[in-house]
């Protein structure tokens, strides 16, 4: 069985938040610590992801391997986790809020070469002005992606000013503090039911200036939610 496509996800009902859980320290959150816990990781492998995917439990189509970029953007007020939302056109993930990536090319040289190249194609973001720290395990999503998470770090001289987005994927680009990201405060739960059984996912909503410096609501949800929730766990661990 399939689990069905969710349409509308700010429709389904919230179960839950889950402010019971600690955020993660301030400390924890310098480019310099992330750097030192993915060193950590890929010397140990001491730590498992909460979430590997969207409940899909068969598909029409095979999977196929995806990477996505998790930018974290150096600044004076601390680090910041650079979003696209995703143009409305789109067959796969219309308007949703996602990482930059997508899917592997035969040329690429592996996860890491996907997540960069996607990123300077959809956004206009350098690899040379990317540090990659470290990669997360795998998500397979819905719609058949099974997807590396690679995390890196924007170099502090960077101004979100000079992206350049690819105006047929990309309807804009915003950043969210990793703060307020990593504190499940703001990780709701949805149970979304459908004939046959259940599904569950995450949101974050988030509200802020867009590229345009005016404030709205990016509903973070979905695939992008759950590896975020995977980082919150990995740096609370």
């Amino acid at each position: 069985m399939t689990s069905p496509r969710i349409l509308d996800p700010r429709a389904v009902p919230v179960s839950g938040a889950d402010e019971h859980l600690p955020p993660v320290a301030a400390s924890a959150l310098t480019a310099q610590a992330l750097a030192e816990r993915f060193q950590r990781l890929q010397r140990t492998g001491d730590w498992q992801p909460e979430l590997t995917g969207d409940g899909r439990t068969g598909a029409a189509r095979p999977p196929k391997p995806a990477a996505v970029l998790v930018p974290l953007v150096q600044g004076g007020d601390g680090l910041r986790v650079l979003l696209t939302r995703r143009t409305d056109h789109l067959r796969d993930h219309a308007g949703q809020i996602s990482f930059p990536g997508g899917r592997t090319e035969a040329s690429d040289a592996g996860p890491d070469a996907t997540a960069l190249r996607e990123a300077e194609e959809e956004v206009g973001l350098p690899p040379s002005r990317v540090q990659l720290i470290g990669r997360m395990p795998t998500y397979t999503t819905i719609t058949g992606y099974v997807v590396t998470p690679v995390v890196g770090l924007v170099e502090s001289a960077f101004d979100l000013s000079e992206l350049v987005l690819d105006r047929g994927e990309v309807a804009e680009a915003f950043a969210v503090p990793l703060p307020f990201l990593m504190n499940p405060a703001h990780h709701r739960r949805h149970v979304f039911e459908f004939e046959g059984g259940q599904r569950q996912f995450l949101s974050m909503p988030w509200q802020g200036p867009g590229a345009d410096g005016l404030h709205r609501e990016y509903f973070i949800w979905g695939a992008t939610a759950a590896m975020l929730r995977n980082l919150y766990r990995l740096l609370a661990a």
